[in-house]
C-alpha cells in the first residue's frame, strides 16, 4: 500500500504538478507557562498546514510534491513534531537520480 501523505523534498527543482514553498520561516515567541494548549504552531506547520487546506477545499492549483527551497529546519521540525503536519506530509528523499523514495523514520 502507497503512503497517501503528500511527499515533501529539499532543494530540487519543482516539476510539473509541485507546489514550491520558498518562504524563509520566523519563529514565533511562545509564552514562559509554555503548555501544549498555548504553544503556538511554528510558522512551518502553519503555512504546511495552509496548503493542505488549500488542496482539500480545491482552492489554488492541485499539487502532488511540495518542494522547499528555503531553510529546510524548521519543515523538518513541523514534521517531527506537529501531529497533523506529520499526519498529511512526509519526508521523501530525492537522491538516487530524483527517484523519490521516503525518508526512514529515525
Amino acid at each position: 500500500m502507497s503512503d497517501p501523505r503528500i511527499p515533501v523534498v529539499f532543494g530540487m527543482a519543482p516539476a510539473a504538478g509541485d507546489v514550491v514553498v520558498a518562504e524563509n520561516f520566523a519563529s514565533r515567541p511562545g509564552h514562559a507557562a509554555g503548555c501544549a494548549c498555548c504553544l503556538p504552531r511554528g510558522a512551518a506547520a502553519e503555512a504546511l498546514a495552509k496548503l493542505f487546506l488549500a488542496r482539500a477545499i480545491g482552492r489554488g492549483q492541485p499539487f502532488k510534491r511540495v518542494v522547499i527551497t528555503s531553510d529546510p529546519a524548521p519543515v523538518l521540525a513541523a514534521l517531527a513534531t506537529d501531529p497533523l503536519v506529520s499526519a498529511r506530509f512526509r519526508l521523501v528523499d530525492a537522491g538516487g537520480g530524483g527517484e523519490q523514495r521516503p525518508v526512514p523514520a529515525g
